[in-house]
């Protein structure tokens, strides 16, 4: 999967979470949307980066993984459980690559 087909995946997600967006008030009106679908749509964001991150990450076919990349992310994801600010974990993860490829 070459650049073009991620941005271009990138933009299609993105296009149609504000097409949903928009659609939604529209169909509803003033209507609660159940609490099933405000759920599922809550964790859409997050499953989808996910999915983008982890491509990224390894690679097509999982044949370019990266362990010091691997272990930024890691310290990145303890960061955020430790309850830093957003900026503190992007340093601190970017820090631990770093750190980890010098060490290489």
């Amino acid at each position: 999967m070459n650049t073009t087909h991620v941005w271009a995946a990138v933009a299609a997600v993105a296009l149609l979470g504000f097409a949903f967006k928009a659609v939604g008030p529209a169909v509803f009106g003033e209507r609660e949307l159940p609490p099933r679908a405000r759920s599922v749509m809550a964790l859409m964001a997050p499953a989808l980066l996910a999915g983008f991150v982890m491509v990224d990450l390894a690679g097509p076919g999982w044949s370019t993984l990266d362990l010091t990349v691997v272990g930024g992310v890691a310290a990145g994801v303890g960061l955020r459980l430790c309850k830093a600010p957003f900026p503190v974990v992007m340093v601190g993860a970017a820090v631990a690559t770093a750190l980890l490829r010098w060490a290489q």
